[in-house]
């Protein structure tokens, strides 16, 4: 007998006999000496521990003293973690190093190393912390993010439906089409798309290439460029997990996915197809539902903006509009609104078109006008289920209007969007609509106008150098400037994209006081109201967007681009 179990007989933790007898029991359970020793109570996990650090030379250390990096935790698959209980500790270089209880176990290092490509340096940690502390950094890497290389996932078999609720649930496996490279390869685009947080994909055929983008931070960037002659078999991949009709390529379809991740985490692709000259272009929508569990610190409103989105959200009636361009995250700032809203005794409906997030606790109506189901009849309906609250996905039309007006002023608090570019403007947009300006008065309490910008890398934004009059004409005040303003721009780097790596709303929240109703009453315009609501201390996009730059937040450039000087 020799290494670890001659070391502990000779340390006196156990007698020869009870040591076989343990090495034959652990054998037969498939499991290791370490393991079976401490959770039969035969040995001491920190005696152990200590043992096989004097035997082997190996550095030995107090697992409760150190945070698992859950980045590192995520180079190695659950799989491996599992199977032979350890624990990747901290990445320094090249160098892994990987928390083991047994360092005999070189089958286990040799395959970390295989898997990550790194070199794999073993340190000894106790049998019962490694079980108690890898178990807790395996369900946080869970509930974040799964690691999705490929040997991480079962590309082939990933539980995936068409996100329907036909109560059918039907698992779309790889014999609905029957070239497997092909479905391990969308499914790895999909996954890909999940980990680098893209809002969309899009699938684009053209005459003789084919190319696959992500929207990334609200830009395109190329992810894959397969061979055209793949077009159509990628085509109808798609559409199968989509539940769309392959034969039909003549007309637009849309439909819905759900991948199952994780044990606890499910992500929906809201799937659209378009004809085109070479094929059908199609469009994937993420749709993350942890996105409106954020809460609202995370969205970016300034303290004081925060403080008026809180307290419209606190009245008992009333109406809060959001307005921006397509992608500026209006549904985000709703659902955040409606998840601290959403509690056992109040009565939530929402009608969207259609629904991208499931929050459980609401009652979420799919408008649907082929059968009759519009805005405005699902929100006649609303009015007889005894609500509290009523979300209308977008205010498109005169009658839904009148209808989510008379609910604001009935005593129901109503939230909903519109197109326009600010706030001021949404007001003279629903007076164009045909609305009277006495109902608008009576019944807006709130509007936020957004837009995304893209954040600056933590890791590689550098400061650049502007003279006083450059930033005057930017927009900054002069009591700024003789504060000292650093303002910094992009670099990029291997954790970012282009110098950016998420993005933060832009935000002007007006409340509608008894001035602006006054302007509203007597017919004013759109400059008229901005110009009361700058004299009340509301700032607009552009003033939101240059604090965020003073903050370091953002760029000059990204704020350019996103609001008008």
């Amino acid at each position: 007998m020799q290494g670890l179990p001659a070391r502990l007989i000779q340390d006196g933790l156990l007698d020869e006999r009870a040591m076989v007898q343990a090495m034959t029991e652990a054998k037969e359970a498939h499991t290791s000496l370490v393991g079976h020793l401490v959770s039969q109570g035969l040995a001491d996990a920190r005696e152990i521990a200590i043992a096989a650090s004097q035997e082997f030379g190996v550095p030995l250390l107090d697992l409760d003293a150190l945070q698992p990096d859950l980045e590192t935790v995520r180079l190695v698959s659950d799989k491996l973690l599992q199977k032979h209980r350890v624990l990747p500790l901290i990445k320094r270089g090249k160098r892994l190093f990987v928390a083991v209880s047994d360092p005999t176990n070189l089958h286990a290092l040799d395959e970390i190393r295989f898997q990550t490509g790194l070199s794999v340096e073993a340190i000894i940690v106790e049998e019962d912390k490694l079980q108690r502390v890898g178990s807790k950094a395996i369900e946080q890497v869970d509930a974040q993010m799964p690691s999705l290389g490929e040997e991480d996932l079962d590309l082939e078999n990933l539980d995936v439906t068409s996100g329907e609720d036909d109560g059918e649930r039907e698992a779309v496996g790889r014999d609905d089409v029957e070239d497997a490279p092909i479905v391990r390869f969308v499914n790895k685009v999909m996954l890909d798309a999940i980990k680098k947080g893209a809002s969309d994909i899009h699938f684009e055929p053209y005459e003789k290439t084919y190319r696959i983008r992500l929207r990334l931070d609200g830009h395109l960037k190329e992810l894959a460029a397969p061979p055209v002659q793949l077009a159509n078999k990628i085509s109808a991949r798609i559409k199968v997990m989509s539940r769309l009709d392959i034969a039909e390529r003549r007309i637009p379809q849309d439909g819905r996915i759900k991948m199952r991740i994780s044990k606890n985490r499910a992500i929906d692709f809201r799937v659209s197809t378009c004809p085109t000259l070479f094929g059908e272009k199609i469009v994937a929508r993420i749709l993350d539902p942890s996105s409106a569990m954020l809460g609202i610190d995370a969205l970016g409103y300034e303290p004081a903006q925060k403080d008026l989105y809180m307290k419209a959200l606190a009245q008992p009636h009333g109406m809060i509009l959001v307005t921006g361009p397509t992608g500026s995250g209006k549904t985000v700032s709703l659902y955040t609104g409606l998840n601290i809203l959403n509690t056992e005794g109040t009565n939530i409906s929402t009608a969207e078109d259609p629904a991208e997030i499931n929050l459980p606790g609401v009652n979420q109506v799919n408008v649907n006008p082929k059968v009759g189901l519009t805005f405005a009849s699902a929100l006649r309906a609303f009015l007889r289920q005894d609500p509290d609250v009523i979300m209308v996905g977008e205010i498109r039309d005169l009658e839904t209007a009148e209808i989510a007006i008379k609910a604001a002023q009935t005593g129901h608090l109503v939230l909903s969007t519109l197109h326009t570019n600010d706030a001021p403007k949404t007001l003279t947009r629903m007076v164009d609509m045909g609305v009277k300006p006495y109902a608008i008065a009576t019944s807006v309490s709130l509007i936020i106008a957004q837009r995304l910008a893209r954040r600056l890398c933590s890791h590689c934004k550098t400061p650049m150098d502007m003279p006083p009059e450059a930033l005057l004409k930017e927009g900054f005040r002069e009591e700024d400037i003789a504060a000292g303003i650093r303002i910094y721009k992009p670099v990029g780097c291997s954790q970012c994209t282009d110098g950016y790596k998420g993005r933060t709303g832009l935000y002007q929240v007006m409340p509608v006081s008894e001035e602006i109703q006054k302007i509203i009453l007597q017919d004013g315009n759109a400059v008229d109201i901005a110009a009361q609501s700058a004299a009340e201390g509301i700032w607009d996009l552009r003033r939101s967007g240059l604090e965020k730059v003073k903050a370091g937040i953002t760029s000059l450039d990204e704020v350019n681009q996103c609001t008008v000087e």
